[in-house]
């Protein structure tokens, strides 16, 4: 086929700008490239990470992000090769993934932006604590630097969690699609959507299978590491750094927990509630001013439905019994199919927007926002 002068012309002028919207390079410098590492004080970050590692910054947990705000026209971020996948918003610009594969030490983020200041949130999406992500840094243009370090909402949730709060699977179509990296996105749950909503900071502590007394599989008698056991961690994989719970402060902590404890039916009844009961005691402790909220939704169905609901409404019992009221109970609706289902059976995209729907209004009132 011939292509006329013209047709050639814009068709590289296309290839071009493609080329240039996913370009990448490797190194710590740049000709044309101001390097700024991680720990920059205008950078600013939400979620549980760790500095042990020198001039950068390491998670597990999905939901993780970053803040910046930058002079020039590009930006461009340096991560460990391998370390997943983040949901990028420049501006006002519609939000997009990118992905640090194996070969991938640097990526671009924008290119081509208007002359002056510009924002960037860079959202984790994944579970890392196979990945074990690393964040190193950005490069801005040659001249130009960060600017003033973002301030982020006042308001602030703690979501803590499962799969469901993950996002596993989200991004599926098909009920027996399983598990991979590729379509779980928690840029896009119940959780990462009722923050957005509520102009909210969150802070998340969730990974997938795990239970409030027992994770997906295990014994009836519960497991050693349940996700009350994993709570004071950084890093899910890492037993040996704690958080620092003053570095946030929620003003609510929602829990949904007990589909994995419950999903197959072999489980104890009375360990569940316990499970609950000491984890709430125990988020008391950390956080005396915040409201707590025990969540149900939205993979269960039947009586270990209803028994997840009777052990929450259980605690809220005895805890309005000693005198803390803050403790609250809400329910998602269950998934009935009607709004598709992710990868293996796990919330479709559209029924974590109803889920998120739900939520954004019960915790607007409650919390008077």
């Amino acid at each position: 086929m011939k292509m006329h002068k013209k047709s050639v012309y814009r068709f590289c002028l296309m290839v071009g700008a493609w080329l240039a919207c996913t370009s990448m390079f490797a190194g710590t410098q740049s000709e044309d490239a101001v390097f700024i590492p991680a720990d920059d004080a205008h950078i600013v970050y939400m979620g549980r990470i760790s500095h042990r590692i020198p001039k950068a910054v390491t998670f597990t947990y999905p939901g993780v992000s970053i803040f910046v705000n930058f002079e020039g026209t590009s930006l461009r971020m340096k991560a460990k090769p391998g370390s997943g996948d983040f949901m990028v918003e420049i501006d006002d610009q519609l939000p997009y993934r990118i992905s640090f594969t194996k070969d991938d030490s640097v990526l671009t983020l924008a290119e081509g932006l208007p002359e002056g200041v510009h924002r960037a949130r860079i959202m984790y999406i994944l579970e890392g604590f196979e990945l074990k992500p690393v964040f190193e840094g950005f490069y801005v243009d040659e001249g130009c630097s960060l600017a003033e370090a973002p301030v982020l909402p006042e308001r602030r949730i703690e979501f803590i969690g499962n799969s469901i709060t993950c996002g596993y699977g989200v991004e599926s179509n098909d009920r027996n699609d399983p598990f991979t990296y590729e379509t779980e996105n928690h840029f896009y749950t119940y959780a990462a959507k009722t923050a957005r909503a509520l102009n909210a900071q969150h802070l998340v502590v969730a990974r997938s299978g795990i239970g409030i007394y027992r994770n997906f599989g295990a014994p009836a008698s519960g497991s050693k590491d349940c996700l009350p056991a994993m709570y004071e961690q950084v890093m899910f994989t890492d037993p040996t750094e704690l958080w620092d719970h003053s570095l946030y402060t929620p003003d609510v902590v929602c829990v949904n927990l007990g589909t994995n404890d419950t999903g197959d039916g072999k489980y104890d009844f009375g360990l569940l509630t316990d499970g609950y009961r000491k984890f709430v005691s125990h988020l008391r402790d950390i956080y005396p001013k915040a409201k707590i909220v025990l969540l149900s939704g939205s993979m269960l169905s039947g009586k270990p439905l209803d028994d997840v609901k009777r052990a929450m409404d259980t605690v809220v019992s005895e805890r309005k019994q000693v005198g803390d009221s803050e403790v609250y109970r809400f329910d998602m609706s269950p998934q009935t199919g009607a709004l598709g289902y992710g990868a293996n059976w796990h919330p479709s995209m559209r029924q974590q927007q109803k889920m998120a729907n739900e939520l954004t209004a019960y915790l607007k009132e409650l919390m008077n926002w």
